[in-house]
């Protein structure tokens, strides 16, 4: 059981700000706004993808804003998705620095011709946020996928 304590209000908009940005990089990626979703890292951000979690090799490894737009911009090969951001849990924090985990179910749809393909994703994301000029931005972001499921819909 959790011990709940008292925090100061800039402690709270502060975690109420770094759950936002959880929630904008999901909102951008649904909305397929590759630039907002760019938007919420640092310029020398560190985006890395574990397409297994257990395998402690990533899969891809970058090491600046503009090099996520191809990343976001693959997005564009779904009809639709729809990321529900689960628990979000901060870590550590201080006035300008924090940690946190993040769960999330990434739902893909595919149509080709009169077939129709849902993947469905569970990803964990291990953050880290910094803030600039009053802003929260993810200054690294560990995707891992624990597992894949995919069908067919009708």
């Amino acid at each position: 059981m959790s011990r709940h304590v008292s925090i100061s209000p800039a402690e709270a908009a502060d975690r109420l700000a770094i759950r936002e940005l959880v929630e904008a990089y999901a909102h951008c990626a649904d909305r397929r706004d590759a630039k907002g979703q760019m938007s919420l890292f640092t310029a020398d951000t560190h985006f890395v993808v574990y397409m297994n979690a257990k395998d402690p090799i990533p899969a891809q490894e970058l090491h600046s804003r503009e090099a996520l737009a191809p990343v976001f911009a693959d997005l564009n090969k779904y009809v639709a998705t729809m990321h529900f951001v689960g628990q979000s849990t901060i870590l550590t924090l201080t006035a300008d620095r924090g940690t946190g985990e993040a769960y999330c179910l990434a739902h893909h749809i595919t149509v080709d011709g009169e077939k129709r393909q849902l993947m469905i994703a569970a990803l964990r994301y291990y953050d880290t946020f910094v803030k600039v000029d009053g802003a929260w931005l993810f200054a690294e972001r560990l995707l891992y996928v624990d597992w894949i499921e995919e069908r067919a819909l009708s």
